[in-house]
């Protein structure tokens, strides 16, 4: 199951945040996908729509940060991702951070053919 979370901003639309592994054979462990929509329902549908099926949502256990708010609402898109950090690794992921990608960056990478 993915851990993730959700906000409800003032205008009424919702910031969804979820940890996933990577839909590449050869791509990073884990990914944190953002999506910004009217309703968490709408946001998942928008991920499920671009081939991400098993995609749920169940509890709020990892909302999305404020500055993960900022990012995803700065994006046209309102689709983003980037390597989640590694949970037990002294400085898993605060000491360097990684910049946004737009989603369609993670879903048209090759990937290994056999």
């Amino acid at each position: 199951m993915a851990a993730g979370g959700f906000c409800k901003l003032p205008n009424g639309t919702v910031v969804v945040a979820l940890n996933l592994p990577s839909p590449a054979a050869d791509g990073p462990g884990g990914v944190r996908v953002l999506v910004h929509a009217h309703n968490r329902a709408r946001a998942l549908t928008r991920l499920r729509n671009l081939g991400l099926r098993s995609v749920y949502l169940r509890g709020n256990a990892a909302p999305p940060s404020p500055d993960e708010i900022t990012a995803v609402l700065h994006h046209p898109d309102g689709l983003i991702w980037r390597t989640a950090p590694v949970a037990g690794v002294a400085g898993g992921g605060d000491l360097v951070q990684e910049l946004w990608h737009p989603i369609r960056a993670l879903l048209r990478r090759p990937t290994a053919q056999t």
